[in-house]
This record gives structure tokens, C-alpha cells and sequence, in this order.
């Protein structure tokens, strides 16, 4: 039970609900949370008059509805794993919390019993930075049952900072579906008015219940508003924004389509179809082993000694320019190879290729054992080479494996409109803006 009042301050007036004081916020600020549904802080020495107007009593618990069956409907099964596409804001805290389970996800957005019939299991409970190799195991596991049991599509709600990694290793784990696998998150949490929770569900789960596109897959904002979402394939895509709900951009590549309301719109040709048998080919073998190493001037040899000491089997670099490395680093990384670390170097300029053949440092390294990664995206390589120590530990066959392409990790080249970046402020681009967001 809140009070709900009206507050006159040096900063203008307010008018909302006093939220209680987060744990660790001091107590020189009440929060409000106004009637638009944003919060706002208030410092004490600004406030002139509070009246009470009444008294609010919230209840954040969403019922889990038992979703309604429809025969003519295609099947569609939703795996709960956390994140802020299943989190609310707990005001003990201050801080997005789990809460919301998939059952419940259905309470609030009740459009998905228009689109398919949907059956629920949370998996796991946790932010995507907890996410790895144990429940990616369990993940890719519970897709092949519901393979095998029939599902028309499958639905995966995530945390969005690391769903690309999760993506991708889903990519190598299950292969050759019949149908497609859909992952799903939100950047705002479900009690924020400008929250892409349910728009980017209800989009995941008619990709889920409708489309032709059997590939893992993410679905989330295509442009800022809402208007249309994207399919990005689970190997080519990142998060490019830490708030932005258009975060997720395909990286050397093109999406593979675009969802709305009413239609798909295919961007491109190359996908694997769905299908109506149940073969799937699910290996969750890892190697936990590998880490990501991001180069940067002047980095001292140690780093890399201290893998090989601590037992790493597989390094993946993020190099410089064409993929590249300074040279005082080049006992260390023999060491490695000579060890039988395998290594592998890709950019951290993400678009483009390593290309260690044109200047001397990139073919030095190469002698050094270093291979070259193509176009592969860093945690791409860093998820695949666990993936790849998890079948073998023979340098030339993990070397064969981490070098032919699976689900789209390399191509032969990138499309001519594969890498954009519009840079704000520059007259010819605000024009372009201007003309298509009014």
C-alpha cells in the first residue's frame, strides 16, 4: 500500500506513486513512480509541498492462465531460461529481477493464443551473464525432445547481452532441425511503457508457429519503433547497444528476413527449410577449456603464458587490423601451439576477414601455429572451438572442424551491403533520416 500524492518542488510538479526506498539508495531522494509509467527521483532539498491524493495497492504477481487449445492451431513449445524479457522491477532493490515465468509470459500477452498453441517450461531462472556450457547442454537437450515429440516450433527467451553467444553454440548443438528455433529477449523490462517484450514474443512465436525458416534464429527490433522485427541467424549476429531495442544487428551478412503482424518478408534466399520428419542431430559435447583473448597495444607476454600454465586448450583472438599481434608475444603463442593449445585468430573490427597474408606480421604469426578464422565472428570462434575440443583434441581434425562451415559461421564473401554504419550528424545521412522517420 502506497501513497499517492502530488508534489510541488523546485523542478516542477509531479504527481505519482512514492515507491519505497531501494535498499541501497540513500535517504535524500524519494522515487515516484508517475502516472505515464516511468520512475523519477526527487531530491528532499527540491520539494516544497507533498499531498496525499489516496493510496495505491500493487500486485506485480502475474496468474499463470492455462492457455486455450485450438486443434487447428500449429504447436509451439516456449523454453524459459531468464532475462529481461521474463523480469520485472523489484522495488526492494531498485535492480530487474526474474520473476515473470513463461506461463505468465501468457498472462501478459495474450495475442500468442491467436497465433499457435503454446505449452510452457522454464528451464532456468537466470540473467544471460549466467548462462553457459551447462545450460546450453540443457537447452540444446530439451529442443531435441520436443523435436521428437513433434513440435511445430520452438521458442527460447533469453537474456539479451549474451544471447548471440547462446545462438551460436545452439547452431553446433542441434543441427539439421525440421523446424524452426527462435530465440527471443526484450531490452526493457515488461512494466516499462516503452517495453519490446511482447512485440518481440509475439513476433518470435509466429516465426515459431508460421514460417518456412528452420535455422536457430534471433528475433528482436528491426528499426527503433516497432514496426518490423528481425530474423538474424544465430551464427552472424551480436549485440550492438547496451539500451537500444534495435541492439541486434547481422554482422558481414544480411538478415535472413523480416516479421510483422501480418506477413514475412525473406531477405534473402539461402535458408533451410522447414520440414516434416523429426531427424535432428543434437551434440552437446564442450570443452569449458577456451577462453577469448582481446589484443590490445603494448600486451605483455604473460597473459598468454598464464593460459597455457592454467590448463587452456583453445584461444581465440580478437587481433588487430587483418589479424595481428605484436611481435614480442610471438615466443608465448609458440609456446601455446607447441603445447598443443590450439589458437585461432579472428578481428576485432568484427566486419571483414583475417587476411595473414599480406603484411609479414600476419605470416609470422601463421608460422607461429596461429590459424587463421576467416570471417567467424570472436565469440562465434570462441563458442565453436569449445564446441570443436568437445569432439577432439586432434589439432588437424579440429582444425577441419572449426574451418568448415556448419550453419553459416563463414561465408565466401560478404554482400556489398553487409557492412553499414550511418554516422549521425553528416548532412547527407541526417537527409536520409529524415526522410523515412518523421
Amino acid at each position: 500500500m502506497w501513497s499517492d500524492v502530488e508534489i510541488e518542488s523546485t523542478r516542477g510538479n509531479f504527481n505519482g506513486i512514492i515507491l519505497p526506498r531501494s535498499e541501497t539508495a540513500d535517504a535524500e531522494h524519494i522515487v515516484l513512480k508517475m502516472h505515464n509509467g516511468y520512475n523519477v527521483g526527487l531530491a528532499i532539498e527540491t520539494i516544497t509541498s507533498i499531498k496525499e491524493l489516496g493510496r495505491k495497492e500493487a500486485h506485480y504477481k502475474i496468474p499463470e492462465k492455462a492457455f486455450p487449445y485450438d486443434p487447428k492451431k500449429p504447436n509451439v513449445k516456449l523454453l524459459g531460461t531468464g532475462g529481461t524479457i521474463a523480469s520485472r522491477l523489484d522495488y526492494r532493490t531498485g535492480a530487474v529481477i526474474p520473476a515473470f515465468s513463461p506461463g505468465e509470459l501468457y498472462g501478459s500477452v495474450p495475442e500468442l493464443a491467436d497465433i499457435c498453441n503454446l505449452n510452457t517450461e522454464k528451464l532456468y531462472g537466470v540473467f544471460s551473464e549466467n548462462m553457459g556450457p551447462e545450460q546450453w547442454r540443457g537447452t540444446a537437450e530439451a529442443i531435441g525432445r520436443e523435436i521428437e515429440k513433434g513440435i511445430d516450433g520452438i521458442v527460447i527467451g533469453h537474456g539479451t547481452d549474451t544471447m548471440h553467444h547462446t545462438s551460436a553454440i545452439l547452431s553446433f548443438m542441434v543441427q539439421n532441425s525440421p523446424v524452426p528455433i527462435v530465440m527471443v529477449g526484450s531490452q526493457r523490462s515488461s512494466d516499462r511503457p516503452s517495453s519490446d517484450a511482447a512485440i518481440n514474443l509475439i513476433n518470435a512465436t509466429r516465426t515459431a508457429a508460421e514460417s518456412d525458416f528452420a535455422e536457430v534464429m534471433v528475433c528482436m527490433f528491426g528499426p527503433t519503433s516497432d514496426q518490423y522485427g528481425l530474423l538474424h541467424r544465430g551464427t552472424r549476429v551480436r549485440k550492438m547497444h547496451s539500451s537500444y531495442r534495435s541492439t541486434f544487428r547481422t554482422i558481414g551478412d544480411v538478415p535472413i528476413a523480416m516479421v510483422d503482424r501480418e506477413k514475412f518478408t525473406p531477405l534473402r534466399d539461402d535458408y533451410k527449410r522447414r520440414r516434416k520428419d523429426r531427424n535432428v542431430t543434437i551434440n552437446t559435447a564442450f570443452d569449458e577449456r577456451v577462453t577469448i583473448v582481446y589484443y590490445y597495444p603494448n600486451m605483455k607476454p604473460d597473459i598468454i603464458d598464464s593460459l597455457i600454465d592454467n590448463g587452456y586448450k583453445g584461444i581465440v583472438i580478437a587481433g588487430t587490423g587483418l589479424g595481428h599481434m605484436n611481435k614480442p608475444l610471438y615466443p608465448s603463442l609458440k609456446r601455446a601451439c607447441d603445447s598443443g593449445v590450439h589458437v585461432y585468430m579472428t578481428v576485432q573490427t568484427l566486419w571483414g576477414y583475417v587476411q595473414m597474408y599480406v603484411y609479414d606480421t600476419g605470416r609470422d604469426i601463421m608460422e607461429l601455429g596461429v590459424i587463421p578464422a576467416a570471417n567467424m565472428l570472436p565469440e562465434v570462434a570462441y563458442v565453436k572451438l569449445g564446441w570443436a575440443l568437445g569432439q577432439s583434441q586432434d589439432r588437424d581434425e579440429v582444425k577441419k572442424i572449426m574451418l568448415t562451415p556448419i550453419a553459416g559461421e563463414t561465408t565466401d564473401r560478404e554482400p556489398h551491403n553487409g557492412y553499414l554504419i550511418y554516422q549521425g550528424g553528416i548532412p547527407e545521412v541526417e537527409e536520409f533520416i529524415s526522410r523515412y522517420n518523421k
